[in-house]
C-alpha cells in the first residue's frame, strides 16, 4: 500500500485515476478545488476508509506524509483555461513549485501531468519528445502551453538541483466516461450535440486531425510510467493514440454512433488551433511496454452511453 497525493484529483482524468489507485489499495488523497472538478466524479469513493477528499487550491502549499504525488491540477480545455488565463499560469507554474517543494521535503517521487499543447503548432508531425514545439507564447492559448511548459521545466530543475524523483508525461487528446458535458473539447461538444439533435459545428472546414486516447489506456499509462523503477528514465513520455482522424470523421462516427440527424455546419478555426497532432509513441512502447488497447469506435459507444445518463434530451 502507498500514500498517493492526487492534485485535480476530482476532474475528468484525476477521477479514474483515483478509482484505479484505490481499487489497487492504496491510500488516496484526491486535492482538488472544484472549478473544473466534481464531487460527483468521485462519489462512490467518498466513505472508502483508503480515499480522502480535500478541497485545496495548488496555488497555495499542502502539506502531507505521502510516498506518490500525480500532478493533474489544471484546467485542460479552452473555454476553462481562458476563462481566468493569470490563474491558469499560476495553476501551473506555482502548482508546480508547491507539489515539487512538497515532494523535496517528503522524499516523494512526483509525476507531472504535461500535454501534447507544448508542441504548439507542430512544424514536424508526428511529434516525437525531441520536439521543442511551434508555441506562440502571447496567444489566447499560452497561459496553458506555457504554463505547462514551465511546469516541466521546473520539474528538470527541481530533478537535476535537488534530487528530486520525477517523471514527466505528455498527455494527447484524451476521452471518456466523466468528462465535462460544456467543457468544449470536440469529444464532448460532438456527442452533446449530436444527442440533442443540435448543429455539429466544425471549425475550419474539420481538415485539422487529432489523435484520440481512451481513458482507460491514459490511466494505465500512468501507473506504469509513476511505478518504472528505472530513476535515469524522467521523460518527458508522450501518452496518446497514434490512430490519426480528421475532425470531420470524428463527427461523421459520433453522428453515425448515436443516429443524429444533426447537420454539419462551419465556424473559423480558432487562433493558435494546431492543423495536426499525432504522438510518436515509440518511446512509451519500448520503455513501459505500453500501447493503446481501445480503439475510437468502441471508446466513444462507452462515452455515447455516458453522455445518454447525464444530458438533459
Amino acid at each position: 500500500m502507498k500514500r498517493i497525493l492526487v492534485t485535480g484529483g476530482a476532474g475528468f482524468i484525476g477521477s479514474h485515476l483515483c478509482e484505479r489507485l484505490v481499487r489497487e489499495g492504496n491510500d488516496v488523497i484526491c486535492l482538488d478545488n472544484f472549478f473544473t472538478g466534481s464531487k460527483e466524479n468521485v462519489i462512490n469513493l467518498i466513505g472508502n476508509p483508503h480515499f480522502e477528499l480535500v478541497r485545496h487550491d495548488v496555488t497555495h502549499p499542502f502539506y502531507a506524509e505521502v510516498d506518490h504525488i500525480y500532478n493533474l491540477a489544471c484546467p485542460a480545455s479552452p473555454v476553462h483555461y481562458q476563462y481566468n488565463p493569470i490563474k491558469t499560469v499560476k495553476t501551473s507554474v506555482m502548482g508546480a513549485i508547491n507539489m515539487l517543494g512538497l515532494a523535496k521535503r517528503v522524499k516523494a517521487k512526483i509525476l507531472q501531468a504535461s500535454t501534447s499543447e507544448v508542441y504548439g503548432d507542430p512544424a514536424v508531425h508526428p511529434q516525437p519528445e525531441s520536439y521543442w514545439g511551434n508555441v506562440n507564447t502571447i496567444g489566447v492559448r499560452s497561459c496553458y502551453d506555457e504554463g505547462k511548459r514551465c511546469a516541466e521545466t521546473l520539474f528538470m530543475d527541481y530533478h537535476r538541483q535537488n534530487g528530486v524523483k520525477i517523471k514527466i508525461i505528455r498527455i494527447f487528446n484524451t476521452y471518456g466516461p466523466k468528462m465535462h458535458p460544456n467543457d468544449g473539447r470536440v469529444v464532448s461538444n460532438f456527442i452533446v450535440q449530436a444527442l440533442k439533435g443540435e448543429d455539429i459545428t466544425l471549425y475550419g472546414g474539420g481538415e485539422q486531425t487529432r489523435s484520440f486516447q481512451y481513458i482507460d489506456d491514459l490511466v494505465e499509462a500512468m501507473i506504469r510510467v509513476m511505478n518504472d523503477t528505472d530513476d535515469s528514465f524522467i521523460g518527458p513520455v508522450n501518452l496518446g493514440n497514434p490512430n490519426e482522424f480528421t475532425i470531420r470523421e470524428l463527427a461523421e462516427k459520433v453522428s453515425a454512433l448515436t443516429g443524429s440527424s444533426s447537420k454539419f455546419v462551419m465556424r473559423d478555426l480558432p487562433s493558435d488551433d494546431p492543423k495536426q497532432r499525432q504522438p510518436d509513441i515509440t518511446l512509451a512502447k519500448s520503455l513501459i511496454g505500453w500501447q493503446p488497447e481501445v480503439q475510437l469506435e468502441e471508446g466513444l459507444k462507452k462515452t455515447i452511453d455516458y453522455f445518454r445518463s447525464i444530458v438533459k434530451l
